[in-house]
Formats: structure tokens, sequence, C-alpha cells
């Protein structure tokens, strides 16, 4: 999302940011939830997209037909939130869907946030993909065109369950159920980092060999953040094909020091 877009994202997102402020956590997910719907709803009519996202035609009147549309399907704090959208301007239809999605994703966050699970569900869905890394039948499976979305909902209830919090089965659920185009390790990662970014953090992506401990994690943290001059979020998963050591990622930048890399860069000088 460039240009114009980015621009009518921030402006949408620092507006509702400035209205769901102390707001009851209970009515924020449920506001999220009709968001989501409304996701569903624009990715699934072309027509409509573009007739709301066309900049020729007046910002009231696109929002009016979408709020005759829905009618008293949705809340008032989600037709406000829909305004707001539908009024501001987009370079391409797709970009007033994507938008949603993250505005959706943003009031869900604040109400973890005001619970204080905001840490867990960022942890539930980097330990939920690295499940699929595990797992690639059940990968297959979930990305199967031709499965049932029906039996791709059985599945996620008999993975998930009673698991991981609320927030995160719906958003596992976003990316499985109604992937927009998106793969699912896209937009695992891409809610983990709008999760991060409400705590003004980034994440890091740790692999080692074995278990760190708390003073561990911390000095790690702390080292990271020192280097990137921002606080990070770890991610930790144990791997023991890397011998020992350790591997972080942060974005595109890769940290290896890990034992299976050194060896690796041995054999490569024995055989090159």
């Amino acid at each position: 999302m460039r240009g114009a877009s980015r621009a009518s994202l921030v402006a949408v997102r620092e507006s509702v940011d400035r209205s769901t402020r102390g707001s009851d956590p209970d009515e924020l997910r449920r506001t999220a939830g009709e968001l989501f719907s409304v996701v569903q709803f624009l990715g699934a009519q072309a027509r409509l997209r573009r007739m709301v996202s066309d900049p020729a035609v007046d910002g009231d009147r696109r929002a009016g037909l979408l709020t005759e549309l829905l009618g008293d399907q949705v809340s008032d704090p989600c037709r406000a939130m829909l305004e707001s959208l539908v009024k501001s301007r987009w370079a391409h239809p797709g970009d007033l869907v994507d938008a949603t999605d993250e505005v959706a994703a943003q009031v869900l966050f604040t109400a973890e946030e005001q619970d204080g699970s905001l840490d867990e569900v960022e942890d539930e869905l980097f330990r939920f993909a690295r499940i699929l890394d595990r797992e690639p039948k059940l990968r297959a499976a979930l990305t199967d065109p031709s499965l049932p979305a029906a039996t791709k909902q059985e599945l996620l209830e008999d993975l998930l369950g009673a698991k991981v919090r609320p927030a995160t089965a719906v958003l596992v659920e976003q990316v499985v159920l109604h992937s927009r185009g998106r793969t699912i390790d896209r937009g695992l990662e891409e809610y983990a980092r709008q999760a991060a970014a409400r705590r003004d953090n980034m994440v890091a992506r740790v692999s080692t060999v074995v278990p760190l401990s708390d003073e561990q994690q911390q000095r790690l943290a702390e080292g990271l953040a020192r280097q990137l001059g921002h606080s990070v979020h770890l991610n930790i998963e144990v791997d023991p094909d890397l011998v020992g050591g350790l591997t972080v990622r942060v974005g595109d930048q890769l940290y290896d020091g890990s034992v299976a890399h050194r060896l690796a860069a041995v054999r490569r000088l024995m055989t090159g």
C-alpha cells in the first residue's frame, strides 16, 4: 500500500485509536468481528469495492451506499469506522479492503491490550506459524483450495480449541479461511507485526538449540535494542538442527551464530 492509500490508512488508524481509547474490551471485540465480516463482504463483491472506493464519487455518497447496504447489521461504532474508511482516498479498491482488515485487527489488539493479553496473542500467532512449519500435512490441508471451508474450520477448532485466546483464533481464521491472496505465513506475520507495533516493539524471531533462561532472554532483548535503536519483542523456538548457538531474524536482517552455520562455512572452505 503506497501513496494516497498509505496516508489514508495512517489517518484512519489515528482516528480509530482516539475513538477506541478506554472503550469496553468486549465491545471492541464485537466491533472487530463486524469489521472482519465487512472485509469478507467487500472481498467477495468486486463491483461494490470499486463503487465505494471510486475517487470520482463524493465521499459522503460512497459512505451512504455502504451503510445503506449494511443496514442495522453493524453497530454504531463499526459504522463510524467504516464511514471514515470509505470517505478516505484509496489508490486501488483492494487497498480499502486491506485497510479495513488492518483496522479490524487494530480494534481487536486494543481490546487485548486493555486486558493485558496482547503479548500472549502475539506469542500464540508465532507458535501457530511454527506448528505449520513442522506439520506439512496440516499446512497442505489448510491451504487446499478444494477442501471446504467448514472442514478447515473444524481442523482449526480441533487444533486450537480452548488452547489459545479467542482473539488468536479469530486472526488465524482470517488468514486460513479468508486469505484474500495472502499466504498463511504472510498473514500471521503481518498480524504479529501489528501487535508488536501497538507496544512500539520490533519482533525478533529467535531459533536456539536449547531453551533460553529469563536472564538470557532479557540480555538478548537488551542487546538487540541497543544495536537496532528500538525495543524488541522476542519470539523464541527451539531448533535441535542448529547443533548449538542461535539465530535471530529481525525483518530482513539475519544474525546467524549457530554451530550449523559455522560448520557449513567450514565445509564450503574445504570444498571450494
